[in-house]
């Protein structure tokens, strides 16, 4: 159910991941959607899900960031990096980055969370849990006490992160991912479908497997896979 609406807000991208904001922001926060932006290549069209579509080139003229906020509605390519390259672009223009954070979900008082976040329904997050700026975590995780995860990760659905574990930054945790208590995973580190973590992870490797088994960032198994599903 749509609820009173207070702020204004322009969605950066036009993909699928712009439309669920659109709709999720519409649906369940006191933003309203007043139009979206995206680069120059990508806007062949004057609108988008039936609101002005501007060239992120010209976002300042038609939606100025002293009136509206921006959302950047993007996904993983590249391990997070496309998105917080326009997460930048977008915060040195001027902009706050509006965070959404599903009602349908179990939190506490104290959750604390960055900027531009995107939450979704049916997470359990436990208490003292830190989510970083520009993190996607998908519905149905369980965030237990006290773990932290930091900027420009993503985690996907049904993941299992335990308590005290530290998520470094441009992450990737995979559907059915699960982590043992007090593990630090270092940055850009991806942690494919259904892999056990129960140790800590140097930055750049990749977690394959319900054995947990760990490839270094130079090993060619982890290039490869990265090079599979992020384009890097």
């Amino acid at each position: 159910m749509s609820v009173g609406k207070s702020k204004k807000l322009i969605i950066f991208g036009t993909g699928e991941i712009g439309s669920l904001a659109k709709f999720y922001f519409t649906q369940d926060s006191a933003y309203e959607v007043a139009g979206f932006t995206a680069d120059e290549a990508y806007v062949g069209r004057e609108h988008f899900e039936g609101l002005p579509l501007v060239p992120f080139s010209r976002i300042v003229e038609r939606f100025s960031p002293d009136k509206f906020e921006m959302h950047v509605a993007l996904s993983y390519n590249k391990l997070n990096q496309v998105r917080a390259e326009k997460y930048c672009a977008a915060k040195a223009l001027g902009y706050r980055l509006a965070s959404y954070i599903c009602s349908k979900s179990v939190s506490w008082p104290d959750l604390c969370v960055g900027d531009n976040c995107f939450i979704l329904e049916n997470q359990t997050i436990q208490p003292a849990v830190r989510i970083g700026s520009n993190v996607m975590i998908w519905s149905g995780n369980h965030l237990g006490h006290g773990c932290v995860i930091g900027d420009h990760t993503y985690i996907s659905s049904h993941v299992c992160i335990s308590g005290h574990t530290e998520i470094g930054t441009h992450c990737f945790l995979g559907v059915n991912a699960t982590t043992k208590d007090f593990v630090k995973i270092g940055d850009r580190v991806f942690v494919t479908m259904g892999a056990l973590v129960t140790k800590d992870i140097a930055p750049g490797s990749v977690v394959v497997g319900a054995q947990g088994e760990v490839y270094s960032a130079d090993s060619k198994i982890s290039v490869s896979l990265k090079k599979k599903y992020f384009n890097l």
